[in-house]
Order: structure tokens, then C-alpha cells, then sequence
């Protein structure tokens, strides 16, 4: 009988470890915009002028990042500007702080901007709205004629902010 109880015992302890370290490996870090700013990087320091005659990645400073989030599964805020997708579903957007940027004004500095890609497409209903975009994060550098951005995100999921 005691041997029993201590077989039990034992196959619960197992299945309570299991299920826990199934718990933490789903864990998403939560990630503002912050956080993807170096301490003693100056995003006011001059930068250079908008020509607007040229592509606007190519005026966009360069500006460092920080690693701490590399390969980790975050949720970032933000807004949408789609890249590629139908009109229905958007598979590949950049991420960003504020409504507007990349499209109606001059790019933010590329440590606050994400180039994510989804593997499957997501409904984007109004790019007005702020999203929580999860996926695994990387400080792979991304550049197209729109914008270059400081970090990449491989997408799971996006959520209504």
C-alpha cells in the first residue's frame, strides 16, 4: 500500500515538473520601446536633413540596440505598416512606436523599429489601432527603401492593445 502511494506520489511530482517547465517556456517578456534604446544613446543629437527627393532609409541614422531580448519570446506594442500580405492579410509589417511613422513622416531612429514576419497572415482591420505583436525576437538588422530597422521578430500572434 505505502508502495502504491509512493508510485503516485512520485508520477504526480513528474507531471507537476513537466507542467511547469511547459509554463516557463511559454512565458513572454513584455518589451516597450524603451527598452530597445541603449542607456547612452542620444536620439536628439543632430542628425542628418530629410531630402525628400531621396529613399528615406538612406537619411535614417543607424542607431545601436541592445541584445538582452535576442531569441526571446516577447510581446512588443506598437503600430503596423504592412510590407507584404493581401488585402485581407498582412504577412510581413514593420512595427513602430507612434501612428504615422515610415509613411506620413521622416523614419525614428532603426532601435525603434521591427521588421516582423508572420508565417501565417494576419487581419489588420485599421492601422490607426495599437497591436501587441508576440514572437521571437532578434537584433537581426532589416532595410528596404521605406525604413531600416534595428531589430526583427519572427510574428506568432498579434492582439488588440
Amino acid at each position: 500500500m505505502l508502495r502504491l502511494i509512493l508510485q503516485r506520489a512520485a508520477s504526480l511530482l513528474c507531471c507537476l515538473i513537466l507542467v511547469s517547465g511547459m509554463v516557463n517556456a511559454r512565458e513572454v517578456k513584455e518589451v516597450y520601446w524603451e527598452d530597445l534604446v541603449p542607456p547612452d544613446f542620444n536620439e536628439l543629437a543632430p542628425q542628418q536633413a530629410t531630402d525628400h527627393n531621396n529613399k528615406m532609409a538612406q537619411l535614417q541614422p543607424d542607431a545601436p540596440v541592445v541584445d538582452i531580448y535576442n531569441g526571446e519570446r516577447v510581446r512588443v506594442p506598437g503600430f503596423i505598416v504592412p510590407l507584404e500580405g493581401t488585402a485581407e492579410l498582412t504577412t510581413e509589417f514593420l512595427l513602430v512606436p507612434f501612428f504615422g511613422a515610415c509613411i506620413h513622416v521622416p523614419p525614428p531612429p532603426s532601435n525603434q523599429i521591427v521588421h516582423v514576419k508572420m508565417n501565417e497572415g494576419v487581419p489588420v482591420e485599421n492601422l490607426y489601432d495599437a497591436v501587441w505583436v508576440e514572437g521571437i525576437f532578434s537584433t537581426t538588422r532589416y532595410s528596404s527603401d521605406l525604413a531600416a530597422a534595428g531589430y526583427s521578430m519572427q510574428g506568432e500572434a498579434v492582439h488588440p492593445y
